[in-house]
């Protein structure tokens, strides 16, 4: 299901001449880059690419960018890490509702865990959830605070291959339920291939590829239609597959 059409006519996210360095080595250089709202992008790059560098900016929790460094973003951002970094000390529903409020709060929590298959789980802690309810919890929390923009920082790498695979499911069904623009940085091609409408790929600092799928979802890795665009993105991160 592609993303409606007026809203991509505005772009949710902006970037100008975005730069960053670490210890004079330059990691973003000068990017440009628009995201429009609605879209789901995925970002690739190799380890040390900058993938999670330029995603920081775009959440508003790096501050040392240099040069211009326009970025424009949506004021509801929420942000999903490879670990689900909830609270030892809290309980499922005080996670996801930390750091909101309003009457009806816990009512959209539950709610929220309800649409992430976690009804029911409320008052467990987090010591007693699997890996995959754990990220499970932690979408719960992001959803809870209807963002704009979804920040995902490789949310699947620390879990198993079946849970994976059952997470690509659910955030694709998220998504479109609630529509936000998701930003998903993965080191996956077919991670990307499988979830995303819009696939970026980072080398040297700049956007190398910017490519467009229009394979309609739900997506296998399998599919081979894909074949084509996973040798182009393959060529651009530099890997040649053994035909062996």
């Amino acid at each position: 299901m592609a993303p409606h059409t007026e809203q991509l006519t505005r772009p949710a996210v902006r970037l100008r001449g975005l730069t960053r360095s670490f210890a004079g080595r330059t990691v973003l250089d000068g990017i440009d880059l628009d995201l429009p709202a609605g879209q789901f992008t995925a970002l690739l790059g190799h380890s040390g690419s900058g993938k999670s560098t330029l995603l920081r900016a775009v959440a508003g929790l790096d501050h040392r960018v240099e040069g211009s460094g326009e970025i424009s973003a949506p004021e509801r951002v929420s942000v999903v890490f490879q670990d689900s970094r909830l609270l030892p000390w809290r309980r499922v529903l005080p996670n996801v509702l930390l750091g909101t409020d309003g009457k009806d709060a816990a009512e959209r929590g539950r709610a929220a865990l309800a649409e992430v298959g976690l009804a029911g789980r409320e008052r467990a802690w987090p010591s007693e959830l699997s890996g995959g309810e754990a990220q499970r919890a932690a979408l719960a929390r992001s959803l809870v605070r209807e963002p704009e923009l979804l920040l995902a920082d490789e949310p699947f790498g620390a879990l198993d291959a079946l849970t994976r695979i059952r997470m690509h499911g659910l955030l694709r069904a998220l998504w479109q339920r609630h529509r936000p623009s998701v930003l998903l940085v993965t080191h996956d091609v077919g991670e990307a291939l499988v979830l995303a409408d819009r696939i970026l790929v980072l080398d040297s600092g700049r956007i190398g590829l910017d490519l467009a799928l229009d394979r309609p979802h739900p997506r296998s890795p399998r599919d081979p239609h894909l074949g084509a665009y996973r040798e182009r993105l393959l060529a651009a991160l530099g890997v040649t597959e053994d035909p062996a």
